[in-house]
């Protein structure tokens, strides 16, 4: 998610550096009245589960991530996260936890934070084809935007572990910067089994270049969109729509001359290019300060939808491990300066699977953070810089890690059993989200956390 700097604290609505090597319990939240390990009295009633962690190199010996077994249980889902875009911890972090959950839980597939329609050939290289150095000729994004080393392992992994892993994507294109990816591999469908229909895709093509060519991002998209006639707006709406409406209408002739997999992709990738669509104006809305509540959901629909796909066109049993940022894998709704900004994927994936979506937040706490400010002039719509950061407040997940004596160590922390208040209401109500504090519930959002002590900005990102 591009999720910039709020100017105030943000809200909820209703709704391997480790110098300590063990991972017996350790204690996150202090009982109440009594100080903490730094001397402070912690917001807390009971003792918190948090075990101390090795390291984070995914070569390691897994053991100390035992703890995670509990957590997960055998729920079909599991989205880890990251505080913040573009940090070489959270990436490694990752890597780490996807082979103790293929190794150990059985887990098949890697559903990221990535484009449904671009990740297909991206999967093909992970699986072995071409050569290791071609990683940028199948998908730039991939090799540009932070993810570099997570696809190198992971296609490494693939090769010599006996736990491979299928990569499967859930986004929209190139993160609602563009329209091709999705558009291109649904021409090359109709080619085949509906010539009469390639004139939709061409419109709808020949409307969006006209506006998105150098566009990075749907941060950069969007200002661009708001540049074309209104009536060239509404014509790549309804060509896209009608698009839609002949893919549903036609399916028993499509799938009779090709197959049911195939239609499912390529309808799947007409309706990544209609949410696409809409949030070129949520966007842009949001960006001048007149975006309506909950708008940018659409893109989270999507995503959830398409990870709800991934599990109906798989075999029965898979498990999906889930990677995205905290804003979008986190259960409760996501406000930002009081107004309601999104329904969460997590909330509508909570929705549709209950007890089998489980989510663990990655978070840090160190003093400054990679951080993503609007720049229409950059071709992905902003500027990458280092924020330096206030300290962690009371009530927050950071604030008890260094209140506990963890903030120097790496630690995963189960937050099922999290104290509460007279009231039920959770101690823990706050954790950072990129540079700004994001109020919410923490243990109605997230089952555990996962915390490193430093941030390092990636060194792949090419912007």
């Amino acid at each position: 998610m591009v999720t910039f700097p709020t100017t105030g604290r943000s809200r909820h609505g209703r709704g391997e550096h480790g110098a300590d090597t063990s991972s017996t319990p350790a204690l996150l939240l202090s009982e109440r009245g009594r100080p903490s390990r730094r001397g402070r009295t912690a917001p807390g009633c009971r003792r918190e589960r948090s075990t101390t962690l090795t390291t984070l190199d995914p070569q390691q010996p897994l053991d100390d991530l035992e703890a995670l077994r509990e957590i997960v249980g055998d729920t079909r889902v599991v989205a880890i996260g990251e505080g913040a875009h573009f940090v070489e911890e959270f990436s490694r972090a990752r890597q780490r936890v996807l082979r103790y959950l293929a190794e150990r839980c059985g887990f098949t597939v890697f559903a990221f934070e990535f484009g449904f329609s671009e990740a297909f050939p991206l999967d093909r290289w992970l699986q072995g084809e071409r050569e290791d150095g071609d990683l940028a000729k199948v998908n730039r994004a991939a090799a540009e935007w932070g993810a570099s080393d997570l696809m190198h392992w992971l296609r490494r992994h693939n090769r010599t572990s006996g736990y491979p892993l299928r990569f499967a994507g859930i986004d929209v294109p190139e993160a609602g910067g563009t329209l091709r990816p999705a558009l291109e591999p649904v021409a090359d469908y109709l080619r085949e089994v509906d010539p009469d229909a390639l004139r939709l895709v061409d419109t709808a093509l020949e409307v969006s270049d006209r506006f998105l060519k150098g566009s990075g991002s749907g941060a950069a998209a969007a200002p661009k969109w708001a540049g074309l006639e209104a009536a060239e707006q509404n014509e790549l709406t309804a060509v896209l729509a009608r698009l839609l409406l002949r893919l549903r209408a036609a399916e028993p002739l499509y799938v009779s001359r090709s197959s049911q997999r195939r239609f499912d992709i390529a309808r799947r990738s007409v309706e990544a290019a209609c949410h696409t669509d809409y949030m070129f104006q949520a966007m842009n809305a949001l960006l001048s300060g007149r975006g309506l509540a909950a708008d940018l959901s659409v893109r989270e629909i999507y995503m959830a939808e398409s990870v709800r796909w991934h599990l109906e066109h798989a075999e029965p049993g898979t498990r999906i491990v889930l990677a995205a940022h905290n804003n979008h894998i986190h259960k409760t709704t996501l406000e930002f300066d009081g107004g309601l900004t999104a329904l969460t994927m997590g909330q509508h994936l909570q929705r549709m699977l209950g007890e089998d979506y489980r989510t663990v937040a990655f978070v840090h706490t160190a003093d400054h953070v990679p951080e993503m400010y609007p720049d229409q002039s950059a071709a992905v719509g902003f500027t990458l810089a280092e924020a330096h950061l206030q300290p962690a407040e009371p009530g927050s997940v950071e604030a008890a890690l260094t209140d506990a004596g963890l903030a120097d160590r790496i630690t995963l922390t189960d937050l099922r059993d999290a104290p509460r208040d007279a009231q039920g209401a959770p101690l823990l109500n706050s954790i950072r989200s990129q540079s700004s504090a994001l109020s919410t519930p923490v243990p109605e959002a997230f089952d555990a956390l996962l915390a490193v002590p430093t941030v390092t900005r990636d060194r792949t990102v090419r912007f």
